[in-house]
């Protein structure tokens, strides 16, 4: 398969666009202004999904170039995943795609009931 094919088979994913607005600080107090997170608080802002892909996630977003990892000496450890300038620059266009599909969801279901009514 193609690099570029790769990478948007990644960049696609629904977990890699949720951790992209999470980390993005959609949800957040101040919206839209990035921020470090740490582990658990991705968790519990991305309801349903398994440690297990949140870690396999986050892992292919840093190796990526897109999150950084910050590992504090404290007790307990601290981790926290922060958006790279790469990440940041995917984000914002990840949240101008989510825009276009709130500003058009409307329009897209009125077609698919038409087609499906002749269908």
């Amino acid at each position: 398969m193609c690099p570029s094919r790769q990478l948007l088979d990644r960049i696609s994913d629904k977990w890699v666009v949720l951790i992209l607005c999470g980390l993005g600080g959609e949800g957040a107090e101040d919206p839209g202004t990035p921020a470090p997170m740490r582990y658990s608080e991705l968790s519990r802002l991305l309801a349903g999904v398994s440690q297990k892909m949140l870690t396999q996630t986050l892992r292919s977003l840093e190796r990526d170039g897109l999150v950084t990892r910050t590992v504090t000496p404290t007790v307990p450890v601290t981790v926290t995943y922060e958006l790279t300038d790469l990440g940041l620059s995917l984000y914002r266009t990840t949240r101008q795609i989510r825009t276009w599909a709130q500003d058009h969801m409307d329009d897209v279901q009125a077609h698919r009931d038409i087609y499906d009514a002749g269908a």
